[in-house]
């Protein structure tokens, strides 16, 4: 298998739930728990400008309502994407992925970039993102970012536009040809939810040269079973309760 520079422990958007997720906020708050990689979820504004959302729409993790993708970066940056979570964090702005990149940058932190393209706009997004993410991590002796996604067509639009940046296959099924998939875009990972795991894919994985990642893994018994199978990386929520450290 290639070099895996990457830690274990993962932080998911940020803090898990203890922060708004995808805000500046969570992800200083992961860091403050020790954590020295982070997961977050990127799309596009509608004049072209990667930020972090997870949804589609707005309305779960801000006071915005209708398709994020449908509006320019500068309407997007006057909402409030803190105050659904809690007061401390009323007021708390969306992200631009260039945002995130430059704290992790400045810290040394490891940074797994999932493309969560709005429909339609698949191969553009995963361009867009890969060419952000190269020309702000060139020259850095930080560890590439590493990115992922879903959609095969986001992948496809990242390994286009840079090729040289690590990518993984997100699956929430083992869909036939999955892995046929991952090796025709040249992945260096498959992220898995963490109940497709067993020795038996975890070992065809390693053997087609590829690493085994999971996500979200929030149980203390969940992640002793993937250690145990030789997983190469936990995503979890609960910064709090797993020490990246271990």
């Amino acid at each position: 298998m290639t070099p895996w520079p990457y830690p274990f422990w993962i932080a998911h958007r940020g803090a898990g739930k203890l922060a708004p997720e995808n805000t500046l906020a969570a992800f200083r708050l992961g860091a403050e728990y020790g954590y020295r990689m982070f997961e977050c979820d990127a799309k596009l504004s509608a004049d072209g400008v990667p930020f972090l959302l997870h949804d589609s729409t707005l309305q779960r993790t801000s006071n915005g309502h209708g398709v994020a993708g449908e509006r320019a970066w500068s309407e997007l940056t006057q909402l409030d994407a803190g105050a659904w979570h809690s007061r401390r964090y009323a007021g708390e702005p969306l992200a631009s992925l260039e945002a995130l990149i430059r704290f992790c940058l400045a810290n040394g932190y490891a940074l797994n970039i999932e493309i969560k393209p709005t429909p339609g706009v698949e191969l553009n997004t995963g361009g867009r993102v890969a060419q952000l993410a190269a020309r702000l991590w060139a020259g850095s002796a930080v560890a590439p970012p590493l990115l992922t996604s879903f959609a095969p067509e986001s992948l496809e639009g990242a390994r286009s536009a840079q090729p040289e940046l690590p990518r993984g296959l997100l699956l929430d099924t083992l869909r036939e040809g999955w892995l046929d998939t991952a090796r025709r875009l040249d992945c260096a990972a498959i992220v898995c939810n963490y109940a497709l795991w067993d020795a038996a894919t975890v070992a065809q994985v390693h053997a087609a040269g590829l690493r085994a990642l999971s996500y979200t893994v929030n149980d203390e018994w969940l992640a002793k079973r993937l250690i145990e199978l030789g997983t190469d990386g936990i995503i979890t929520d609960r910064v709090d309760r797993f020490s990246p450290a271990a």
